[in-house]
């Protein structure tokens, strides 16, 4: 919000200067995020009069003005500026003025003609960038005046960076209440108009939805000059709070919005058939908006509309249709109360934003909407005449205002402060909250502008807040300090961390707020779960896995040229499941470029799946890491693989699916991992066992099986039969080729047998050999390698 200092000190004075007002609203919680001044300083520049302008004699661009400075001054100036002409008023920098710049305005000639001073541009004053010609200024300025006072120049321009639930510090009255109540300074009240309905015509209006719009405000005002120009102190209040001026009309519903804190909107009249109709978009409907951007209704959109069209999306922006241009003489004004819920995230969900979306999303005082268009009305009345009709006020179930029970020995518990009720009382009325004691608690309610009161902590934040942040002691506690339990069945997300910063990834924090289209284009989630209000168009869904975001930063990353990128993200996806809302923790990794950083060798091999596959093992341990061949969609259908853990799924592997790396633009397909936290942070109790002191036999086994049996469901075979002293079973060869039928392939299996007490004989030896190997024959038909 930024905003005028001078014009808030018209609605409250407080006895402090800038730099003291911009801390005392910071420390209430209102941060001044900048304060600037309204122009640079310069000195002698005075208001003047061209009087006659004559041709150069030595130029044919230059002019020779004589110009009327006030204080029995007329001066003799050569001005290049095309818009020169007599009559016209612009600033004149006397001899020995000081400009921005650090420029001296002095006596001199040119092309031979003495020039006894400057006449200004904008740009030359710092005003603006406008360097089109003079600054031409209100023709009812006294000439001779200071140009910083005639302009209010002098002025601070504050912007507040407020938090979402100060909507209504969105307007200078606004401001003026917390000013008043944190400095005690009284507050002038917005000016009352007085309408007196000298225009019989009126539109009806009809609300097909309560609920979206519990009220609706509006008038006809007829008879209006469109084409009255502003006054210059309004368009000055409104560039100072970044709003550009348009039009009377327009700039009088914007002034009001700054003002009052409600957006209004002008329509013109003529254009408008039948009733007013607030109601939903029906089939196929269409809507050109004021931007010029052509809509295609969403169901969710609500509108305001007359009996035959859309005429504007409610609460955001008016249709091109039925806006005000220089012929409309009849105008009707509309003030309503949009539900918030109704009005948030559409603007952005459309891809722009408005100064009317930004307040009605946040909530805006219910009761304000019929003052606001009185104010409205009577502005435009003075601006550009016309005759006002009747209010029509269509209201409906306006929000409950609550009394809320506050009590003094719970403020000091929150605060760690005992605050008198007196002085509790006290900021309550400053605030103007109406209350009544009931002991030692406060019954208050909250008023209609305050939509962020709604519980006793919010009331208490508000005594904090006028009791001054700054007045709180600040106490160091006592605590009692222990150790924490270091459960050694399970293990912490910070260890996986660890450990995969070990193995080279680096880690990457992303939204869990996902692009749509992402969520479509990966193919995880059928529906993902929407966003109520998002926090930019394309922010629209949450995640349903952690791969959309790995992959945006690995093409951020190439796009600045890098060649080996290795990340994991831990953080939670969403999903929603027969009605309920799940948040698994996962752990998500990409690798892509090389397998190895760059060395003295030279060599550069590019990562596959096996690389990743070892990193998942090294995390996973001591626990067990399986693959199984498995399809996922957004994997390479014959290289990704899901990876178990004492045989049970816990997540995927592969690399990126061909589709996919065409999609998102990629050089190559990086290769990919998805895993479930739980799965890796539940290791079991450790147990020990003796360490045996006689040697270990090694035995090699070669067995030939079919091709599509998986060497996995071999190992798994052998580890459920083993013998107590079977130490460890490993694959450690494929082959397939000469001497293997077509079909078959042979696997070299190392088996280690030690016995912890005794030597083993070679019969027992023997005999185990053949318990493993009787278990291969009779399930897999599996033989002997010749």
């Amino acid at each position: 919000m930024k905003f005028s200092e001078h014009w808030l000190r018209t609605f409250v004075d407080p006895p402090l200067d800038s730099a003291a007002l911009a801390h005392a609203l910071t420390m209430s919680g209102l941060d001044v995020e900048e304060r600037s001044a309204a122009a640079p300083p310069f000195t002698d520049v005075v208001v003047a009069r061209v009087t006659a302008v004559e041709r150069h004699p030595n130029a044919d661009r230059l002019t020779v003005c004589r110009v009327d400075a006030g204080r029995d001054l007329t001066l003799s100036i050569v001005c290049g500026a095309p818009n020169v002409a007599a009559g016209v008023l612009a600033p004149c920098a006397l001899v020995g003025a000081q400009l921005p710049g650090g420029i001296t305005v002095r006596k001199t000639a040119m092309r031979g003609v003495e020039s006894q001073g400057m006449l200004c541009s904008a740009a030359e004053l710092g005003l603006s960038d406008d360097t089109s010609g003079l600054l031409l200024l209100d023709g009812d300025l006294p000439t001779g005046m200071d140009l910083r006072k005639a302009l209010d120049l002098d002025d601070a321009l504050f912007t507040l960076k407020l938090t979402p639930n100060r909507a209504d510090c969105l307007c200078l009255v606004g401001i003026a209440r917390e000013v008043g109540a944190i400095t005690r300074s009284p507050v002038k009240q917005a000016p009352k108009a007085e309408i007196s309905d000298a225009a019989k015509k009126s539109r009806h209006v009809r609300v097909e939805d309560p609920l979206a719009c519990p009220r609706f405000c509006g008038r006809v005002i007829e008879g209006i000059d469109a084409r009255a120009p502003t006054p210059a102190w309004m368009k000055r209040r409104l560039d100072r709070s970044g709003i550009r001026p348009i039009s009377a009309v327009v700039d009088v519903t914007n002034y009001v919005m700054l003002e009052l804190g409600q957006p209004l909107h002008a329509y013109d009249d003529a254009l408008l058939e039948g009733d007013i109709v607030v109601r939903f978009p029906r089939n196929g409907e269409t809507l050109t908006l004021l931007n010029g951007q052509s809509l295609e209704l969403d169901p969710s959109l609500l509108l305001v509309a007359d009996e035959r069209r859309p005429l504007g999306l409610a609460g955001i922006m008016g249709g091109e249709h039925s806006a005000i241009n220089d012929t409309t003489r009849n105008v009707f004004l509309e003030g309503a109360f949009w539900n918030p819920a109704v009005i948030q995230g559409k603007a952005r969900r459309l891809g722009f934003a408005t100064d009317a979306g930004f307040r009605f999303e946040r909530g805006v005082d219910f009761a304000n909407a019929a003052a606001s268009v009185d104010r409205a009305t009577q502005l435009v009345i003075e601006l550009c005449g016309g005759r006002a009709g009747a209010l029509v006020d269509v209201c409906g179930e306006l929000p409950r205002r609550d009394a809320v029970r506050v009590r003094v020995p719970r403020i000091a518990r929150i605060l760690g402060l005992a605050i008198a009720a007196n002085e509790i009382g006290e900021i309550f009325t400053r605030l103007g909250f109406e209350y009544e004691r009931e002991g030692d608690a406060f019954m208050v309610t909250p008023p209609s502008y305050r939509f962020d009161l709604a519980i006793e902590e919010d009331f208490i934040e508000e005594v904090a807040r006028l009791h001054g942040y700054e007045n709180i002691p600040a106490k160091s506690a006592l605590h009692a300090q222990s150790m924490l339990p270091q459960p050694e069945a399970s293990r912490s997300i910070a260890t996986l961390r660890r450990r995969l910063v070990d193995r080279d990834y680096q880690e990457v924090v992303t939204f869990s707020f996902v692009n749509s289209v992402w969520e479509r284009t990966l193919q995880v989630a059928a529906h993902p779960i929407k966003v109520l209000n998002p926090l930019a168009s394309d922010l629209d869904v949450m995640r349903s896995t952690l791969i959309g975001g790995l992959i945006d930063t690995l093409r951020t990353n190439v796009n600045r040229k890098a060649e080996r990128v290795r990340i994991f993200e831990a953080g939670r996806c969403f999903f929603r499941d027969k009605g309920r809302y799940l948040q698994p923790l996962r752990i998500g990794g990409l690798a892509f470029g090389s397998a190895d950083p760059v060395q003295w060798n030279g060599g550069k091999r590019r990562i596959d799946i096996f690389d990743v596959k070892a990193d998942i093992a090294a995390l996973a341990a001591p626990l067990p890491v399986t693959t199984q061949a498995s399809p996922h969609p957004a994997l390479h259908p014959g290289r990704s693989a899901r990876i178990m853990i004492a045989g049970k799924p816990a997540g995927w592997l592969g690399e990126l699916h061909p589709r996919l790396v065409r999609e998102f633009d990629l050089p190559a397909a990086p290769v990919l991992f998805e895993l479930d936290q739980d799965s890796f942070t539940e290791i079991g109790l450790p147990s020990a066992r003796p360490v045996s002191k006689l040697p270990v036999v090694r035995r090699d086994l070669a067995v030939v099986v079919d091709d599509s049996v998986p060497a996995q469901a071999i190992l798994d075979a052998l580890v459920a039969v083993m013998p107590p002293h079977v130490e460890h079973i490993d694959l450690f060869d494929v082959y397939r080729g000469a001497g293997i039928d077509p079909g078959k392939k042979s696997l070299a299996i190392l088996v280690l047998i030690q016995d912890t007490a005794r030597t083993l004989t070679d019969a027992e030896i023997d005999a185990t050999v053949a318990v493993l190997l009787r278990e291969l024959e009779n399930r897999f038909k599996a033989t002997l390698r010749q």
